[in-house]
């Protein structure tokens, strides 16, 4: 396949709002991708959603402000492309430098002005088609005349639509049968909607409940298969060899295969739990002797010697966890129906420390990768994640940092972001000094005294409230807004979209 076709349905899919062309284009070029070379299936699956196959090339921004002159005519293929990246992904070592660079204009200057401006944005991160996973799984679906739920199970299950794509290409319906919850592979975490109080929450999941504390700590995933333990992040990262403790505790368990999910949370010596910033700093490095001890919390069990609980309801699942996890190890949690006690129990969770409770329903399977109406988090104060798509550099006492931060929520649509509001709150000298290197090292361009830079970092923003604004694209403005903390945790696919902020607009 050329890659010129790539980018002309690239080109389609950016230039149209409508969910249904987005869909029909993509699944038209997936089509003509060659069943018998899954390479090229995995490849055009990766860019149709905007993704290069390497997770590091050694190329950014700048290495590619100065490209050669384009060619003429398309003649560049996408397996030719995902070559020459591989190739400038294996450099390393004295010359290796040099040699990246020697590739890189080789390779841009056998792509035409169009291709080059494209291959530009894939390196980084700047394909805005809005062709998100879900929208991907789609076109798979349909191109290879597959249900979209077998698709999307094998996507999470496989924590990849890459996979789910070649699977779908070459077997069909019944490959991606074949993938199924494998012990030592990470699958696509299930997530929470949102709601404003446990009431809400509580009506929204319906019928008896689990009421889980929230704890702020780091969402792991952990396998076990035998003594060999594996411990991935909700980006499915493997951070096994920074949580020694981790996998001490999940070796005692008696069980010889198990899959847990739960969270790893650091404590003070009155064992209330410390800053959140402290249990990423050591989830993000080795561990080191005398560093803040990581305790796990789990709150729910996906497989247990050789039999997946994936398809039972909560309940079959929770039983499983509280016969095998001791409570010490355990998520605290409340199953009832009771509005007043899951309220009740709601306080006591936030005065001891913790964000606040998510309401489960008993009676659900767990759904990687989904967020709907059978798990709701609930918070006593309101919290986004958004993704910073420009900074400020500031004044006064901030002159030299770059300080007010433009804020977005991912459009509905999945066609890039859209922006909210700045704001400048909260920020301590360490964050501006953080933050300050962090964005130049993500700018694209400037305009005055704003950097722009790539969508790519997230940000926990605290806030008392939406409301209507015709100053920002979005149509609402975010009242009182203040930095909570940076989410390294968190991809910018997992930013809060517009609706879920526009569901909290104040009356008025």
């Amino acid at each position: 396949m050329l890659l010129a076709d790539l980018v002309a349905t690239s080109t389609a899919v950016a230039a149209t709002r409508s969910r249904k062309e987005k869909v029909a284009a993509l699944a038209e070029l997936f089509a003509r991708a060659d069943p018998d070379a899954p390479l090229e299936v995995e490849v055009v699956t990766s860019y149709l959603g905007g993704a290069l196959r390497q997770r590091r090339t050694g190329l950014g921004w700048r290495s590619l402000t100065s490209l050669p002159d384009p060619a003429d005519e398309p003649s560049l293929t996408v397996l030719a492309v995902h070559e020459a990246f591989e190739h400038v992904a294996g450099l390393s070592g004295p010359g290796s430098q040099t040699a990246r660079a020697a590739a890189t204009a080789e390779l841009f200057g056998a792509a035409t002005a169009e291709e080059q401006q494209w291959l530009r944005g894939l390196v980084t991160g700047e394909v805005r088609q809005g062709a998100l996973d879900s929208l991907v799984q789609e076109a798979v679906a349909r191109a290879t005349e597959t249900p979209l739920p077998a698709v999307r199970r094998a996507a999470m299950l496989a924590g990849s639509t890459v996979v789910a794509a070649r699977a779908a290409g070459t077997g069909g319906e019944e490959a991606l049968a074949a993938i199924g919850l494998e012990v030592m592979r990470p699958v696509t975490p299930m997530l929470a909607s949102t709601a404003p109080t446990v009431a809400e929450a509580l009506e929204k999941v319906g019928g008896e409940v689990a009421v889980d504390t929230k704890l702020d700590g780091i969402r792991i995933q952990v396998h076990r298969d035998g003594d060999d333990v594996r411990i991935a992040t909700r980006s499915l990262d493997d951070i096994t060899t920074r949580l020694p403790e981790v996998v001490e505790v999940v070796r005692a368990l008696p069980a010889r295969t198990v899959v847990l999910d739960g969270e790893a949370l650091s404590l003070g010596g009155d064992g209330r739990p410390r800053p959140f910033q402290e249990t990423v700093s050591r989830t993000a490095s080795a561990h080191e002797e005398g560093a803040a001890a990581v305790t796990p919390y789990f709150f729910d069990l996906l497989h247990l010697d050789g039999a997946d609980y994936l398809d039972r309801p909560g309940r079959e699942r929770l039983a499983a966890l509280d016969a095998l996890v001791p409570e010490a190890h355990r998520v605290r949690r409340l199953e009832t129906g009771d509005p007043e006690a899951a309220e009740a129990f709601a306080r006591a969770a936030v005065a001891d420390g913790h964000e606040g409770v998510v309401v489960k329903s008993l009676d659900a399977p767990w759904e990687a990768g989904r967020r709907g109406a059978a798990w709701v988090k609930v918070k006593p104060r309101l919290t986004l994640d958004l993704v910073v798509l420009a900074v400020e550099w500031g004044s006064g006492r901030r002159r030299g940092w770059l300080s007010n931060i433009h804020l977005g929520a991912r459009a509905d649509d999945g066609d890039g972001f859209v922006m909210l509001g700045k704001t400048f709150k909260g920020m301590t000298d360490e964050v501006l000094a953080w933050q300050t290197e962090r964005f130049l090292g993500l700018e694209t361009h400037r305009e005055g005294h704003v950097v722009h830079v790539r969508p790519e970092q997230v940000v926990e923003i605290a806030l008392d409230g939406v409301q209507r604004s015709p100053r920002y694209p979005g149509g609402i403005a975010l009242r009182f807004a203040r930095v909570l903390r940076y989410r390294d945790d968190k991809t910018p696919g997992e930013a809060d979209v517009l609706s879920t902020v526009t569901g909290f607009l104040l009356p008025g």
